[in-house]
């Protein structure tokens, strides 16, 4: 019988800490949708601050901040966002740019730490002299840490060589910010420095960081109230929402300084399952909290088995195809849990090697 989990999912199925629940059970509150909330408009302050942009504005996730992000850039319907092919905002945010803002997305190809090549960029951007057929380059979108690439993180030398080439073309940059810190923290460089050269971040607070729910998006002044004004259109004006607010500012403050060690567990994960005879992880691509690893042919075992095994011991993972996983580590996660994960993987794997006769 099980008696505990290891919920490696992602880091998004954290649970609310005790100092969480204290602050959202006293947090001072007012209608946010007027703009009275005054935990709400700390917190957006904090993390404007942070990352060195004029203001910030709460909205309930990620993909809504995303999809602002975009609508506010490319306020004209049939404009074109360049963005990786693989990038969260192509692939998870269920087409949104397009259903909802008419905006049509141009995939670079990204190349496996996540970046895409510069002169693919620029070679994807419109030329403006072919305006009646083409849609109009209004946006450039990039993602860090970059998730699909296994938390792999794009350089501030990268980003600010993006940032001069939306620059030259009269282009905005956005950041898809989802685990920013844990890039930040894995680079050694602080956020602000790291989004300098972006129009716009999205800054997720309830992935790496463990706030139960919401996400900040910061940029200039203007940028904010016309992405206020979105927010609102799009069902995410919240009215007491300072409780909310008040858990994710705990997250901020005080589960930055975990990131460093939820990176040193991942590491230590990954180069333990690497040992298993049956598994391959690209150990050295693992620089945040994020790895991906492919069950080898020989074993004839699929990722639907293992990951059933798995449950059995109390082991959550996700599967992503028939040989693929990925395992999140973050901070609910302890040294302990990495090294019973590791002996539940040797063990599901020796018991299903016996019973293929391997």
């Amino acid at each position: 019988m099980v008696t505990s989990t290891v919920d490696l999912r992602s880091d998004t199925v954290t649970k609310p800490t005790e100092a969480m629940r204290a602050v959202m059970a006293t947090a001072e509150v007012d209608d946010d949708v007027l703009g009275a909330d005054p935990t709400a408009f700390q917190l957006e302050s904090e993390v404007a601050k942070i990352m060195g942009k004029e203001a910030g504005l709460f909205v309930p996730s990620g993909t809504m901040s995303n999809l602002i992000s975009v609508l506010v850039h490319c306020d004209i319907r049939g404009s074109e966002v360049i963005l990786g092919d693989n990038s969260h905002i192509h692939i998870y945010e269920n087409g949104g740019i397009s259903t909802i803002g008419g905006v049509h997305p141009r995939p670079v190809k990204n190349n496996e730490d996540g970046t895409m090549d510069i002169n693919l960029i620029e070679a994807a951007i419109r030329d403006p002299r072919g305006e009646l057929v083409y849609p109009t380059t209004r946006l450039i979108c990039l993602e860090n840490s970059h998730a699909n690439s296994g938390g792999r993180c794009l350089s501030v030398e990268y980003t600010d060589r993006v940032g001069e080439l939306a620059k030259k073309h009269s282009l905005k940059l956005h950041i898809d910010g989802a685990r920013i810190f844990n890039a930040s923290v894995a680079l050694g460089v602080s956020v602000h420095r790291l989004v300098q050269a972006a129009d716009s971040v999205s800054v997720c607070l309830s992935k790496g960081l463990g706030a139960p729910v919401g996400s900040v998006l910061v940029g200039s002044k203007s940028f904010i109230t016309k992405a206020r004004r979105l927010r609102k259109t799009l069902g995410g004006g919240m009215r007491q929402v300072g409780f909310i607010c008040a858990a994710a500012f705990v997250a901020l403050k005080e589960n930055v300084g975990k990131l460093e060690g939820d990176h040193k567990k991942a590491r230590v994960l990954a180069e333990g399952l690497n040992q298993i005879k049956g598994l391959r992880v690209n150990v050295a691509a693992v620089e945040t909290n994020i790895i991906y690893f492919d069950i080898v042919e020989e074993s004839k075992i699929t990722a639907e088995k293992l990951y059933k095994n798995l449950e059995e011991h109390g082991v959550l993972v996700m599967p992503e195809g028939p040989s693929r996983m990925r395992v999140v580590l973050h901070h609910q996660i302890s040294s302990s849990d990495v090294q019973y994960t590791l002996s539940c993987f040797q063990q599901a794997f020796t018991e299903m090697q016996e019973e293929n006769g391997n």
